[in-house]
Order: C-alpha cells, then structure tokens, then sequence
C-alpha cells in the first residue's frame, strides 16, 4: 500500500526530519537502518486503521531505544523535544513501548490488572486496556516488518513471535492478528511447512 505524503505542516511531516537529525538512517538495522524500519512501521499501522498519534508513535518507537535494541536516538531527560513534534500522546505511547521490561511483561500483557514494569525507573504500573492495545498493535507492526525482511530473524524468533502474538490477540486488531498469522505461521524460505509455535521471549526488535 503506497500512502499520499502527509501535508507539510502536521507532526507526520516533521518527525522524518528529527529521525534523520538523530542518525536513524545510519543506523544498522534488520532488513536495512533504522529510519527505513521506522517509517515502514508507520505505514503498516496506517495499512492496519490505527489512528494518527498511534502511527506516529510507531515512527519513532526506537527514539530512546528498546529492550531489544538499546541504541537511543535521543536521551530520556530530553523527552519533551520529542513530544514537541509529534505530541504527547504519541510520545508517551513511544516512552512506554521504550520501558517495557520484556520478560517481565510480555506473560501478563493481556491482563489488565497485570503490572507493568518499567526498565528505565525500576518501578511498576498499571496501564490501560487502551494503551495495553496500543503497545501490543506497535509490537505487532515492528515484529512483522522485521520477520518479512530479515529471514534470520523469522527463523530465529518467529515461533516465539507467534505464541506472544497468540497469547496477546485480544489486544490485536483484526487486520494485525490476521498479518501476524500470515507472516508468522506460514513456511520459511525453502522449507515445505512452517515453524510450530513455542513459548519464550523475543530477543530482538
């Protein structure tokens, strides 16, 4: 799906231009660097429906890096030049997809009075069904771009990937849990079937 460029004066507009200040695009990535995983990101969740604030904080999902990649591009004190951009909404949705403890989080997500441990602060919360929805769905969009470029990656992580995204569907939209089935659940390169799902914890993304 090719998507018509937003007008020049929205946070939509804008945000590429701080991922290039910031050195996303030299960054190494899987499937490339990381202004071109971003920005692919943003256009699978707007393919999925999700709503502005939400793509744009799977634009910059990575800004202060992640349980999976710890490469920040800008530090946490500075947040409020991030939420300057693309707004406080979207930015608090980045910090909190930034701070999940992965292993410590990822059993309960579907659990709405399940804590949620933050790796930057040490301390727990409690975020809503909302936001539980909103990390899932940035989750989702990340995983998959990176199991559809990279087949190591698939091949390595893509049982867990499915199982976490099994145990979390209620989260997911339609259209998400339906791509992560799809890109998940069918064969590998080469290979007649694809993998079973297995229980764990992604390492990567």
């Amino acid at each position: 799906m090719t998507l018509p460029p937003p007008p020049a004066d929205t946070p939509a507009a804008h945000a590429p231009a701080l991922l290039g200040e910031r050195g996303a695009g030299r960054l190494p990535h899987p499937g490339g660097d990381l202004a071109t995983h971003l920005r692919r990101v943003h256009s699978q969740l707007a393919t999925w429906g999700a709503r502005p604030a939400l793509r744009l904080a799977g634009l910059c999902h990575a800004f202060y890096g992640t349980d999976g990649f710890p490469t920040a591009l800008l530090p946490l004190p500075r947040r409020a030049e991030l939420a300057a951009v693309i707004g406080e909404e979207a930015e608090e949705l980045v910090y909190l997809y930034a701070s999940c403890d992965r292993p410590a989080n990822y059993p309960g997500l579907a659990d709405p009075e399940a804590p949620f441990h933050d790796r930057c602060t040490g301390t727990t919360t409690l975020p809503s069904l909302a936001a539980r929805r909103d990390f899932a769905e940035i989750s989702a969009a990340n995983e998959l771009d990176l199991a559809a470029h990279d087949p190591d990656f698939r091949a390595a992580h893509g049982p867990d990937l499915l199982a976490l995204f099994t145990q979390v569907s209620s989260l997911l939209s339609p259209a998400a849990w339906a791509d992560c089935q799809a890109v998940l659940a069918g064969p590998l390169p080469g290979s007649p079937e694809g993998p079973p799902p297995s229980c764990g914890v992604p390492s990567a993304g």
